[in-house]
């Protein structure tokens, strides 16, 4: 689990803590922390009492947003930080356009992958 500077936080539009996430897809507090330690959410603490949460981006209805496990692990193999995959993913992109979270959330993760292979480059 990471802090994040105000910059990267302000990057992000809205945040979801893990009993909220664990509402929306139907599962237990304890699967949404291990979904964190497996890699395929990132979980930052924040605010006042430094609680863990979410990228709101990230949950997509009742499931994780598709593509997304696939692009944190390709982030994370090219050697970024939690941090660093969080300002990349909600940095805007005029050639995508928007933001690759937005981009994964609209089923467009081919590409949002691509970029984040070609940054390995």
């Amino acid at each position: 689990m990471t802090e994040i500077d105000a910059k990267t936080d302000a990057l992000v539009p809205a945040w979801l803590t893990l009993p909220d996430i664990a509402e929306q897809l139907g599962v237990e507090v304890t699967r949404v922390r291990q979904l964190v330690k497996e890699g395929q959410l990132i979980a930052v603490r924040r605010g006042e009492n430094r609680v863990l949460q979410v990228p709101a981006d990230f949950i997509d209805g009742d499931k994780i947003a598709k593509g997304l496990a696939g692009t944190l692990t390709l982030l994370r193999d090219d050697g970024f930080t939690d941090e660093e995959m969080l300002e990349w993913l909600f940095t805007p992109d005029d050639t995508l356009p928007g933001t690759p979270a937005q981009a994964l959330r609209e089923n467009r993760g081919t590409e949002v992958k691509r970029r984040a292979q070609a940054l390995a480059v």
